[in-house]
């Protein structure tokens, strides 16, 4: 048998072998899908074909794939079944669902995709952290350990903090308000909640405000395009993606780098009996003592699980209220009236007129319906379960989102009119279909932190401002891993008095 006869002979059984392994693979495929053929959703060839320019819109950082979540929960009912090749997953928009998936302990976040967040670009990004924690008892352990750092009393010493950054955004706004000049308010305010959360939480002056040359606003972003670029199969080993690759690398070695200096300046403050706030960082440290865990590598995982979704998050809600509001001039007039009747000219906002700011906190909350950072959660089942009369199959990833149900006529009405007042003392409180911080005990930490911070920022910028969004502006969605304007928030401000505080 000469050379070529033996490359044919291979080449046929590469042939008959590729074959069949397609043949086996379809095989599977059917085995998986038949166990979910009881539960509508849409056909599966639509979703890879009628929907490809969707599918790759939202690849390429668009905006989209949540409003035909949406399309399909209305289409299909409260269980809709979502088929991606092998992987099955189910959206629920049942509100016993939520009740039953998110207030119980026994289910665990889902292993793929939050397992994709131990790591990113092959470097240690969220490992183990609060928000990733696979098993219960170690998230448990987390959270009882870092839980006083959000009590009340630590929140109210927080007050002067907060009050100083904000005003440090309100002068740097200030400089620019012209009515003609063109501030990218997006962009300062994810500065401002970067200084916050490390100054609060870890005792850190970063000053990224006013610093253009500052590197963390700059890690920060490149780590948010990370969790954006590696839904695309394979992005870290594709050549011509050497270049932002190395860049994510370097943004998470940054921070945890940081997160590492913070630990060992703090354990010498302790040590030399030096005063030191009862932040974040102390709590870890604290619980690491009392606890005797000493894994360092766990300890960053939670500080850079702080430093980034910390900061994020809430200045994703201001840049969707600055943007909102923009749309409702008379929600503006009401909001002024309130900031001037509780705050007037102070210069410092006290904890206790923040609870007086009602319409404010309406305001927040339906932002917060319409545009949550957080769009969903995702749980498994373990065992075979019923939702709705539906048999739901063990090992299935079940997705929670917010976004969708707090846009269905079914809990809201009319639920595309930003309507605060849904949220007025006396109205009833929507029943498990309003999550923005998720429900149950792996609810978000640092909710009543961000929120008070959100607040007072906001409060502040009524007091100061009159803004209008520079055209065009589309009112559209980006998904960065969390939500943002598409367009960003590109104002131009004008000051409401010649600004003078009271004494």
């Amino acid at each position: 048998m000469d050379v070529l006869e033996v490359i044919w002979v291979l080449l046929r059984l590469l042939l008959v072998a590729s074959f069949a392994a397609f043949v086996f693979f379809c095989c599977y495929l059917k085995r998986v899908h038949m166990k979910y053929d009881h539960i509508p959703g849409p056909p599966r060839a639509s979703f890879f074909l009628g929907h490809f320019p969707i599918i790759w819109r939202m690849i390429k950082n668009q905006e989209v794939y949540h409003d035909l979540f949406l399309q399909w929960a209305e289409q299909y009912g409260p269980i809709v079944r979502l088929n991606a090749f092998h992987k099955v997953g189910l959206l629920i928009t049942s509100p016993e669902g939520v009740k039953e998936y998110l207030i119980s302990p026994e289910y665990s976040k889902d292993p793929v995709i939050y397992g994709n967040l131990f790591n990113m670009c092959g470097e240690r990004f969220l490992g183990n952290s609060l928000t990733v924690a696979l098993d219960y008892n170690h998230w448990l352990k987390q959270r009882r350990i870092i839980d006083p750092a959000f009590k009340r009393t630590y929140l109210k010493g927080l007050m002067g903090t907060f009050n100083d950054q904000a005003e440090a955004l309100m002068k740097e706004l200030e400089k620019k308000a012209d009515g003609k000049t063109e501030v990218n308010v997006m962009n300062l305010l994810r500065r401002v909640t970067l200084d916050i959360i490390a100054k609060a939480a870890f005792g850190l002056e970063l000053k990224t405000l006013h610093d253009d040359q500052a590197p963390f606003p700059h890690a920060v972003n490149m780590i948010t395009e990370g969790l954006n670029s590696t839904r695309v199969p394979l992005f870290e080993y594709m050549p011509w993606n050497r270049k932002i690759v190395k860049e994510i690398r370097e943004s998470v070695k940054l921070l945890r780098r940081t997160g590492k200096e913070c630990f060992e300046r703090r354990r010498r403050a302790v040590k030399n009996e030096e005063e030191v706030p009862l932040d974040i960082l102390t709590q870890i440290l604290k619980g690491v003592a009392q606890e005797g865990d000493c894994e360092e590598e766990n300890m960053l995982d939670n500080f850079v699980n702080f430093f980034f979704a910390g900061h994020e998050t809430c200045a994703n809600q201001l840049s969707f209220t600055i943007m909102e509001l923009e749309r409702h001039p008379e929600i503006v007039a009401k909001l002024q009236a309130e900031v001037d009747d509780i705050i007037g000219m102070k210069k410092d906002i006290a904890y206790e007129d923040l609870g007086k700011l009602k319409y404010l906190s309406q305001v927040l909350k339906e932002v917060l319906r319409l545009y949550p950072p957080a769009a969903a959660t995702l749980r498994q089942t373990r065992k075979e379960d019923v939702i709705e009369g539906t048999k739901i199959p063990e090992n299935t990833t079940l997705i929670f989102s917010t976004y969708v149900m707090g846009r269905m006529e079914r809990f809201f009405k009319d639920p595309l009119v930003f309507d605060p007042d849904r949220f007025r003392k006396g109205q009833p409180r929507p029943y498990f279909s309003y999550f923005p911080f998720s429900l149950g005990p792996r609810s978000c930490i640092g909710q009543k932190f961000a929120q008070m911070e959100a607040k007072l920022i906001m409060a502040k910028f009524l007091q100061w401002f009159e803004f209008k969004l520079v055209p065009p502006q589309s009112f559209k969605i980006l998904d960065m891993g969390t939500l943002r304007p598409l367009d960003g928030v590109v104002c131009r401000l004008k000051p409401r008095h010649q600004f003078g505080y009271e004494d």
